[in-house]
């Protein structure tokens, strides 16, 4: 099934509070994906010890190998996700570093079908049905583009995409939102 990005950043904020109400791994787990891109497999297979460091503080920068290419991947921990992550990881309180970060309710990793359930869920709390493990992506690209003011070669390279039409059509940038701004212009 084809998931949509979430545009509406009331949504988003809707979202946060109910997954925060059902528990701070579901929100975390959102919140980490909407801001960092990355794909779920590695969202899944970060540890404690990839988000903070030996004296037990979030780490201001993340570094990891993506899976599906292999390429390393670094970003900033910006503040909605220390805000986040930092009392979940004080309730959390353990010294195994190696210890998966998103643990599902029998100790294992929490698996993508499980991640694919609680946005699933939280999408159509809010009113959203094409919500998916792979809209937290789709998510952050469409508003890096926004807030950029359309710069679609930097989303494309945060996204590591060959070609910008991928890109637009990724982030749900499609023929008619672009006629609708040469309608709107009006100069």
């Amino acid at each position: 099934m084809e998931v949509d990005p979430i545009r509406d950043v009331k949504k988003i904020a809707e979202i946060k509070k109910f997954l925060r109400a059902r528990g701070e791994r579901d929100e975390v787990l959102f919140v980490m994906g909407i801001n960092t891109a990355l794909r779920i497999g590695d969202l899944l297979s970060l540890t404690i010890g990839d988000v903070m460091d030996k004296r037990g503080e979030i780490s201001r920068v993340i570094n990891l190998k993506e899976q599906k290419t292999g390429k390393l991947k670094r970003f900033p921990v910006n503040e909605s996700i220390q805000k986040t992550l930092s009392p979940y990881l004080l309730r959390r309180s353990t010294s195994n570093m190696l210890e998966p970060l998103f643990l599902s309710q029998k100790g294992g990793t929490l698996s993508r079908w499980q991640a694919w359930r609680i946005l699933r869920a939280a999408g159509e709390f809010v009113g959203l049905r094409n919500v998916g493990t792979h809209s937290l992506r789709k998510t952050f690209g469409y508003h890096v583009y926004k807030k950029s003011g359309g710069d679609i070669g930097l989303v494309q390279k945060l996204l590591n995409h060959s070609a910008s039409s991928v890109t637009l059509r990724y982030i749900g940038i499609d023929r008619e939102m672009m006629d609708n701004i040469y309608l709107e212009l009006n100069l």
